[in-house]
């Protein structure tokens, strides 16, 4: 057959054909190349986008795992450390000595492979046999190109995880630290299986450019946190811890600080046991966020507190809290609401500085807002505030919150608060969880940190017997009140007061006639561990403490309550005053104990 002659010019000797192929694969090497650093740069701008969406470790972890397979490997667990999930300085392992605590966060695999990595949620154990040891402590990248029977041991948490990956077919391992800000924060192993290339010296390079990527994404969660932290811990801290004994009633609190630490800070309460049984309940909210509302929040609640124990009307408490938020150099307002109850009456008066309307609940579930006067907030120099009293129905409860609660990214405040209302009604469990239930009922996508507390109503315990009579306008009142007083210790069989109780009730009701006018109402009250004295009048003076020299035949009677009694004091009423003062019961089986 004759040789065709557009054949002849392609026929080259065999060596020549090779020699072309190697030039050409030379000549397009650095074009290869180029396109595989142009993937790999796509790639890690992807993980840019797909990583590090949310400020929280447990999703940044999944993220990364997530991202790696199976692009990367066929399958990724994240591990981070104990240190890091309490949002504390990451640990430094510089030698072999130690054992780090890390907790598995993420696992990722590819369908069907079927490995049993160390449970997400688990402490991770890593013994000084195994590779991933080795990694946290060199805080290097550790390779396994290919593989041996002994190697899965080492890589495995067990020796029945051991076999499922040798039988998955597992060939080649990858382990690298997360490090950032030269804090180590965890690791990162991967594996690959079945038909794919092992991990090379340009995958190590690639793993550990996106290990440091998603490793600033978990130090910001992590440094996100820790701020928040903080900023609660201060709050918790500037909250009360316990509420005092409120005799007729049962008072439940909770704070649910915001996601955000930005914005935590500014909410407040307190809870403070007045004289004659009374208890002043206050909520506030300082309008502003993070440390700074935190600290002026404080110096409020300090003021406000104070206020309370000097007995004052809640309208003129606030009157005055507004002149101590305008002196704060913050220049911040806030809103605050004020209420006092008095078991005896069973009313509460109620003022409010801006705050939203409390609910008050009845015995039958029905939930209704109090029409109480708004006023402006605290440090805007906007006064009087108008006080409500409002009747406490037996088995009813008052229910104050701050904004935070009907705040909401995805509702209107009309439809919160009405979720509020339905919340605070029938069904609430009637203990001490019933402010977290309705935190919980309300929900929505809430913004800020809110504060719930729920006063109940309940009659008065055998040991918080209460005693009213009103006086005569003339001088048969102090014997009147020694006699009253005398029975009614009797009855309640605290004999052992009744000495010192009469010389109080004759020195009060004395002071009444000379100064007030006359006497009005006298109270008893045993609560707890005290027995409360009260005598009422309609003069405008309150009473001090004066001296009394050797020759003066007056001016001694306070003083003698000041030496008998554990504590005296008197407060402004719509009608005038009342002055109180209250004694230790005596322990059961004995007199009366020291002040």
């Amino acid at each position: 057959m004759r040789e065709r002659p557009w054949l002849r010019g392609l026929r080259r000797p065999p060596e020549t054909v090779v020699g072309g192929h190697r030039a050409l694969k030379a000549a397009l090497r650095p074009v290869t190349e180029a396109v595989r650093a142009r993937r790999r740069l796509a790639w890690l701008n992807e993980a840019g986008m797909r990583i590090g969406t949310t400020l929280d470790l447990r999703r940044t972890a999944e993220e990364l795992a997530g991202f790696a397979v199976p692009e990367l490997a066929d399958g990724c667990a994240v591990d981070l450390l104990e240190s890091v999930l309490r949002f504390q300085q990451g640990d430094h392992f510089e030698g072999a000595a130690g054992t780090p605590e890390l907790r598995a966060m993420a696992v990722s695999e590819v369908p069907g492979l079927n490995l049993a990595p160390d449970p997400v949620g688990e402490v991770s154990v890593y013994t000084a046999d195994r590779l991933v040891r080795t990694c946290l402590t060199t805080r290097k990248p550790v390779l396994v190109t290919r593989m041996e029977p002994s190697d899965f041991h080492a890589v495995a948490p067990t020796p029945e995880a051991a076999d499922l990956m040798r039988r998955a077919g597992v060939h080649s391992y990858l382990a690298v630290p997360l490090i950032a800000r030269g804090v180590l924060l965890g690791l990162a192993d991967l594996v690959r299986a079945g038909s794919r290339t092992p991990f090379t010296r340009a995958d190590v390079a690639l793993v550990m450019e996106l290990a440091s990527r998603a490793a600033v994404y978990i130090d910001n969660a992590r440094l996100y946190g820790r701020e928040r932290e903080h900023v609660v811990t201060l709050q918790r801290a500037l909250l009360p811890r316990s509420s005092p004994s409120t005799p007729g009633l049962e008072v439940s609190s909770c704070y649910d600080p915001a996601g955000d630490p930005a914005a935590v800070g500014g909410d407040w309460f307190d809870v403070v046991a007045l004289p004659s049984g009374r208890t002043a309940l206050m909520v506030g909210d300082v309008m502003g966020r993070g440390l700074a509302a935190a600290a002026t929040m404080g110096r409020l609640r300090t003021v406000a507190r104070t206020l309370m124990a000097l007995d004052i009307a809640p309208e003129r408490l606030l009157a005055r809290l507004d002149l101590a938020a305008r002196d704060l150099e913050e220049d911040q307002v806030a809103t605050c609401l004020c209420a006092v109850y008095d078991p005896c009456g069973s009313t509460f008066r109620i003022a409010s500085a801006g705050h939203p309307p409390p609910l008050l609940t009845g015995p039958d579930g029905t939930a209704s807002f109090l029409d109480v006067p708004a006023g402006a907030p605290l440090g805007t120099g906007v006064i009087p505030y108008d006080p409500v009293d409002c009747p406490m129905p037996e088995r009813g409860r008052l229910t104050l919150y701050t904004d935070g609660l009907i705040r909401s990214r995805t509702a209107g405040l009309a439809s919160q608060m009405e979720r509020l209302r339905e919340a605070v009604g029938a069904g609430v469990p009637d203990d001490g969880t019933v402010c977290r239930a309705v935190t919980e009922r309300v929900g929505g996508d809430r913004s800020d940190d809110a504060i719930v507390l729920i006063a109940a109503a309940r009659p008065l315990a055998p040991e918080g017997d209460v005693y009213v009579r009103t006086l005569p306008p003339d001088g048969k009142a102090a014997g009147q009140a020694r006699t009253a007083v005398r029975e009614q210790l009797v009855r309640w069989g605290l004999e052992d007061l009744v000495d010192s109780t009469e010389l109080v009730v004759s020195e009060l009701v004395g002071n009444a006639l000379r100064y007030g006018n006359a006497p009005g109402e006298l109270r008893l009250l045993r609560h707890e561990r005290r027995l409360s004295v009260e005598v009422s009048d309609s003069g405008p003076d309150l009473p001090q403490i004066q001296r009394a020299d050797v020759s003066d035949e007056s001016g001694r009677g306070l003083q003698l309550i000041n030496m008998m009694c554990r504590s005296w004091g008197s407060c402004r009423t719509p009608e005038g005053k009342v002055v109180w003062a209250e004694q230790d019961l005596p322990a059961r089986g004995g007199p009366a104990g020291p002040r």
